[in-house]
């Protein structure tokens, strides 16, 4: 093929293409802009980490409304465990209870709560669990642990974080 016979000029093709080299770089700049951005604003990754935050707040908010059973069975990731007592018999809802009302952590009921900030622990390949910074009743902070292999949440944290 020479100078002579070369292909007509395709203006659709063209535009095609560069509409397609413009989406490229948009959708780079984007993927970078979530990853960086949930980084930096506390939340993980690419915001990986707003399941288990989600979780933490779900469970203070059971805790406000005097919703014992509900905490119980989100702090032990057992919706059920009305079933089957028998696997909760180390930490049953009676103490549970006591340790987050007589003996909350805070020193008085919960009455409010805000979740400020996650960390996800850095052993494992994703790391075995999540730190959650939670800010109950205006001053008190507490450290929450998601152990992202059952779901389930302790307190005190095996780790605390430092944020103002």
């Amino acid at each position: 093929m020479t100078l002579l016979n070369a292909p007509e000029f395709d203006n659709r093709r063209e535009t095609r293409n560069r509409n397609l080299l413009i989406a490229s770089g948009a959708l780079i700049v984007l993927l970078v802009v979530l990853g960086m951005g949930g980084f930096l604003l506390g939340h993980g990754w690419f915001f990986s980490n707003l399941p288990a935050e989600h979780k933490v707040s779900n469970f203070f908010s059971a805790l406000e409304a005097q919703d014992y059973g509900k905490a119980f069975a989100i702090y032990t990731n057992d919706p059920d465990w009305q079933q089957h007592p028998e696997r909760h018999v180390d930490y049953p809802l009676k103490r549970f209870t006591e340790d987050w009302t007589t003996a909350s952590p805070v020193g008085e009921p919960i009455r409010s709560h805000h979740v400020d900030i996650s960390k996800t622990d850095g052993t494992g390949a994703f790391g075995s669990g999540i730190i959650v910074a939670v800010r109950v009743n205006g001053t008190h902070k507490l450290f929450m642990w998601y152990e992202r292999k059952d779901g389930t949440l302790t307190e005190p944290a095996p780790h605390e974080l430092q944020y103002d």
